[in-house]
């Protein structure tokens, strides 16, 4: 039985799995007491063999989130960084550990799922595309501002374009927080259509479209083409990982 755990860029995420099956789950803001949710809903369970975790975020909560499970169940944390290959899954990346652990355990898992070829979209703070062949093959990907941060450093580089109110999206607005929010939002939905569009030939002709990440859901009514959402990709990816791969040897 091992606790996983996902560092993302808004949030940590958490699951109890025994090899087949979650029997826990959590969630914490890092605008939160991080340490405190995690003690309160650790409580209870039983304790885990090994403390496993991906992290996209800076030492310093990846030390104090350690810290907590070391001081709750009396165990190291350890860190998986991002390989040139594992669980039938080839980085493209010249410099393996640059690419996101979070994007390498998205790709592990559709893999495993079946799932490939694949377009998988991750819609949070940051919006990451990545390109997987069915051979499992990482093709590439790219990065750009999700559509919330996108809104954020357009009020915030300009002097003029202040919305009095959060908009809505809309096909064409007719004021100022409508239009930012409909441009941010469609110009994502955008770069994601082109990027599964061109990438086509690529994988083959017909790769399934996978969003996940915490706007996922939100920007999925927006693609003209048809998508699935990939709930907790990092995850499903870290239990592959971890059911496949020896801590002692995989992880740092």
């Amino acid at each position: 039985m091992k606790l996983l755990l996902d560092l993302g860029n808004t949030r940590l995420k958490w699951a109890l799995h025994d090899g087949a099956h979650w029997l826990a789950r959590g969630a914490a803001g890092w605008d939160e007491d991080v340490g405190t949710i995690l003690r309160d809903a650790w409580g209870a369970l039983p304790r885990p063999l090994e403390v496993l975790g991906a992290s996209v975020v800076d030492e310093g909560r990846e030390a104090h989130v350690a810290a907590t499970a070391k001081a709750h169940w009396s165990l190291d944390t350890y860190w998986l960084r991002t390989p040139a290959e594992a669980c039938g899954v080839r980085n493209a990346y010249a410099e393996p550990q640059r690419l996101g652990v979070d994007r390498f355990l998205a790709m592990v898992a559709v893999h495993a799922g079946g799932h490939t070829p694949c377009v998988l979209a991750g819609v949070g703070t940051a919006l990451t595309l990545d390109a997987l062949a069915a051979d499992g093959r990482h093709l590439g990907g790219l990065i750009a501002p999700g559509p919330q941060l996108m809104q954020q450093s357009l009020v915030g580089a300009t002097s003029r374009v202040r919305p009095e109110r959060p908009g809505q999206v809309l096909e064409v607005a007719d004021n100022t927080a409508d239009a930012v929010a409909s441009g941010c939002w469609q110009a994502a939905a955008a770069l994601i259509e082109r990027f599964a569009t061109r990438m086509a030939p690529s994988l083959g002709g017909a790769p399934s479209l996978r969003l996940g990440g915490g706007d996922a859901e939100a920007l999925l009514p927006l693609l003209s083409l048809p998508a699935q959402l990939a709930e907790d990709g990092v995850l499903h990816g870290l239990a592959v990982w971890a059911n496949a791969q020896s801590p002692s040897i995989q992880v740092s």
